[in-house]
């Protein structure tokens, strides 16, 4: 540990007049609306590390000088400042998303371009740099800044952090292809598979899409460094990870619920409900509470949830079910896709959605959702990775 004067100073910046610099109203609609290439992510960039330079007390920027050249032979421009130890010269990598994958490629530039420059000090910079990716940077000795207001800079005698700012430019389209019904499929049967390697194709015909979705879903998830690749295909790595990110972008009530009342008890219901679906050769799993009270029982429920193919008025009326606007013990879910049944099993003769599925629609539910959802992961998902 550096004694007296050597020791680090960490600067606790004005982060609304940072923000001044570098959230711009025009170009916040810019990143919004449309995907920037890294050339226009490193112009937005310079304004950013130039509002920040400048309001750090130890650092005095002399110049920033845009690089030019064939693309992955130059960084995208470099920083020249004098700090308490003298000039030394800031290298700047700046990358359309701060994925893991993207911040460890970028992380590899910035170490051959250091080599150049005596005393040089490397930065990934892109829209957010996800917490993941940050770890990756500080492992590898360089600093990271993004346009949400998170960063972290540390050499000589200069260090600045400021961590935790949500990502104000959420990749909703990434989003929207990771966590689509369609390829919703393809997750479902990695994290209900276990430990295995997939080839695209076979992967595809399990999942009922295309080739080129799963090839799609794969791109997404090796960005987030969530798969490996191997000799017989690719496979997850964790998985633990994709489930927490999926449940916080998925919603119960992406299908179509319908509510009812009954005298009998939410067992009596269940049974009578699978009785009819079966006589009818009609697809139906226990979901949410109901399946987790089988798969790994923790709390009581009083209310059944369950899957139907069909539609729910025409079970209701044939069950006698009562519709309400409140204080329901019968939910019936019209699926917003057919891969919520997939790895459905049964349990005590009735059909219930997998443990992941049952994961997803128990953790929507407040309260004892969780708690059950908590039980199914520690009980019925891990013990498989």
């Amino acid at each position: 540990m550096r004694q007296g004067s050597d020791t680090r100073r960490k600067k606790s910046l004005d982060w609304p007049a940072f923000q001044r610099y570098a959230l711009f109203q025009q170009s916040l609609k810019v990143f919004q609306m449309v995907k920037m290439t890294e050339s226009e992510i490193a112009a937005l960039v310079e304004r950013t590390i130039r509002g920040l330079l400048e309001d750090i007390p130890q650092v005095k920027l002399t110049r920033i000088q845009p690089q030019s050249g064939t693309s992955g032979e130059q960084a995208d421009f470099i920083a020249w400042i004098r700090d308490p130890d003298g000039t030394r010269a800031l290298i700047f990598e700046a990358k359309m998303s701060g994925q893991p994958r993207l911040a460890r490629q970028a992380a590899n530039q910035l170490l051959q371009y250091l080599r150049q420059y005596k005393s040089a000090y490397g930065v990934f910079v892109a829209p957010y740099v996800t917490p993941r990716a940050a770890e990756v940077c500080t492992a590898q000795g360089i600093g990271f800044v993004d346009l949400s207001g998170n960063c972290r800079l540390s050499f000589g005698r200069v260090f600045v952090e400021r961590q935790g700012r949500p990502n104000r430019f959420a990749e909703k389209r990434d989003l929207r292809t990771l966590y689509s019904p369609k390829a919703s499929r393809i997750l479902r049967v990695l994290l209900t598979s276990g430990p295995k390697a997939w080839r695209v194709g076979e992967l595809a015909k399990e999942a009922a899409v295309s080739i080129g979705l799963v090839s799609n879903v794969k791109k997404l998830l090796a960005d987030r460094e969530w798969v490996r690749e191997g000799a017989g295909g690719f496979e997850l790595r964790q998985p633990i990870d994709l489930l927490e990110e999926w449940a916080g972008n998925y919603s119960l009530r992406k299908s179509t619920w319908r509510d009812y009342y009954s005298l009998r008890t939410p067992s009596e219901m269940e049974s009578s409900l699978a009785l009819l679906c079966s006589s009818r050769g009609i697809r139906y799993a226990l979901a949410a509470l109901s399946a987790a009270a089988r798969i790994a029982p923790a709390v009581r429920y009083q209310r059944a949830f369950v899957y139907v193919e069909a539609p729910a008025e025409d079970l209701a009326r044939e069950l006698r079910l009562k519709e309400v606007p409140s204080g329901p013990n019968v939910t019936l879910l019209e699926p917003y896709d057919a891969g919520v049944f997939y790895g459905a099993g049964q349990s005590d003769g009735l059909w219930t959605t997998s443990p992941v599925q049952t994961y997803l629609d128990s953790i929507t539910l407040k309260g004892r959702g969780e708690e059950a959802a908590a039980a199914i992961l520690k009980e019925a998902i891990e013990p498989r990775w």
